[in-house]
């Protein structure tokens, strides 16, 4: 019988890797999809643009948009391989909550980019929850290099 911290503790870790690896499928798909698009400079441009003026984009993307526009070709090959990057690490569980944290500020930038599309609040939820639950990586990358660091060191026998 598993003692009702053990279970809270291995509930918690389940939920928040479910959490993690959908978070992951999500962000892998964005990705993906962007490189089978084509996604670019020209898209990149196409968000800058629409953001300048735009009342529900606040000030504080000024800057950020200023970038995008004059560096697209640069954030245009970025954003792509950000997403996949977040994506194989979330599904990894590699560095889980500093992704996570990454996860959502993305995800911020883009809601307040106004390029909010249905499933970015179900990845924000998701992201949040990750950062949450501090086992989140537990069963993943992070996990097996906590065990693996907990284990004595086995050398030659004196």
């Amino acid at each position: 019988m598993i003692a009702p911290r053990s279970a809270r503790l291995l509930i918690g870790s389940l939920l928040g890797a479910a959490a993690r690896v959908v978070v992951g499928v999500l962000w892998l798909i964005e990705g993906v999809l962007k490189y089978r698009a084509g996604f670019g400079a020209a898209d990149i441009e196409l968000v800058a643009q629409s953001a300048q003026g735009n009342t529900r984009v606040p000030a504080f993307f000024d800057p950020l948009g200023a970038a995008m526009a004059s560096a697209s070709p640069f954030f245009g090959v970025v954003i792509p391989a950000l997403e996949v990057g977040l994506g194989i690490l979330l599904v990894a569980g590699a560095l889980t909550r500093a992704v996570a944290f990454v996860s959502a500020g993305t995800l911020a930038l883009y809601w307040s980019a106004d390029q909010l599309i249905a499933q970015y609040p179900v990845m924000l939820v998701l992201s949040s929850t990750v950062l949450l639950i501090v086992t989140a990586g537990r069963f993943g990358v992070d996990g097996w290099l906590r065990a693996r660091r907990a284990r004595p060191v086995e050398g030659p026998e004196d």
